[in-house]
């Protein structure tokens, strides 16, 4: 069989593919710099007589899945929607994801996010980076002031979406002593006590948190949750961190928000318009903390990707039902 890879993958994970036989070809988005939407992929996967095709952000719809006879796809995201799945049922076809490749990696991403916010971190750089000189002490003193920060201990942290990524969020925050506020109609109450969590309407948590982190996923039901009206709700002394998706705020109404003040600051991973350069509006304020949407981007994320890939397609190989299949119907 013959396999084509275009998501980052370990070495160790190829070399684990062609000792089960396969011939594997690996054309990595990272080094290719390309990413294939809509059919774009199709004469490749022709050409290649391709049996197998694993991507991360390429597209694999019914254009491609129908005009193809491939036997099995996947994706190394948890929840792929680049992959439409509904045809690779119909034509009998298993598709695999990876569960958590990146949780432990955005995790850490949010609460560095939090500490830059709260410690003022890129504002200082920024304010020492812009001809920034101490002729008396005075002048250290006012950016002092200006740069005082505050402690995550004893602070209350608002977490909406308590699933896998806010839960790990929560158990960390444990440890700076935060009180933790939950928004989430479908969680499960043992997992807020898990955590010494407390479950709260949308505009409680709003109205009371000092620190506000999203975490549920971009549905019809979350898109826009986060407006002009909501943001008027939060502390003027509170931030806001977003490692979601961008859809489940409006991008406008808090750039208002922030430009006069409804509140503190922002530190965002995600945006409406990606990818992130120095285009990018937030840029120009210095209470918002910019990353190009880099939270999973962790060599740890490509080991756990690559490993469970691999068990996969192994499982696959064997007959046997792979772990992580999202459609396991087409094994009934």
């Amino acid at each position: 069989m013959r396999v084509l890879i275009t998501a980052p993958f370990t070495e160790a994970g190829l070399k684990e593919l062609r000792n089960a036989g396969l011939e594997v070809d690996h054309r990595s988005w990272l080094e290719t710099g390309k990413l294939h939407m809509g059919d774009s992929l199709l004469q490749t996967i022709k050409d290649g007589k391709y049996d197998i095709v694993i991507v991360e952000g390429d597209e694999l719809k019914e254009e491609i899945i129908e005009q193809t006879q491939l036997k099995l796809l996947g994706s190394v995201r948890g929840s792929p929607n680049n992959i439409s799945l509904q045809a690779a049922t119909a034509k009998g076809i298993p598709v695999i994801a990876v569960l958590g490749r990146n949780t432990i990696a955005v995790v850490e991403h949010t609460i560095a996010l939090m500490l830059a916010q709260a410690r003022h971190i890129v504002a200082a750089e920024r304010f020492l980076k812009n001809d920034f000189f101490v002729d008396d002490f005075a002048d250290f003193a006012k950016m002092y002031t200006t740069l005082m920060g505050f402690e995550l201990h004893n602070r209350t942290v608002g977490i909406i979406g308590l699933g896998r990524i806010g839960f790990e969020v929560a158990k960390r925050l444990q440890s700076f002593g935060a009180g933790i506020l939950v928004f989430d109609p479908y969680v499960d109450p043992k997992k807020v006590e898990e955590v010494s969590g407390k479950i709260v309407s949308l505009d409680e948590l709003l109205r009371t948190s000092d620190i506000v982190t999203i975490h549920c996923k971009p549905t019809e039901e979350t898109r826009g949750m986060l407006g002009a009206k909501e943001f008027d709700m939060m502390k003027k002394t509170a931030v806001l961190i977003n490692t979601a998706r961008a859809s489940i705020t409006d991008e406008h109404a808090l750039k208002d928000a922030l430009r006069k003040g409804s509140i503190a600051g922002a530190a965002l991973d995600v945006f409406s318009m990606e990818p992130v350069d120095c285009d990018n509006e937030f840029l120009e304020m210095d209470n918002v903390t910019v990353m190009p949407h880099m939270g999973g981007n962790t060599v740890e994320t490509i080991q756990r990707q690559s490993e469970s890939i691999v068990a996969s397609i192994i499982a696959f190989l064997k007959g046997e039902k792979p772990p992580n299949i999202l459609n396991p119907e087409v094994y009934e």
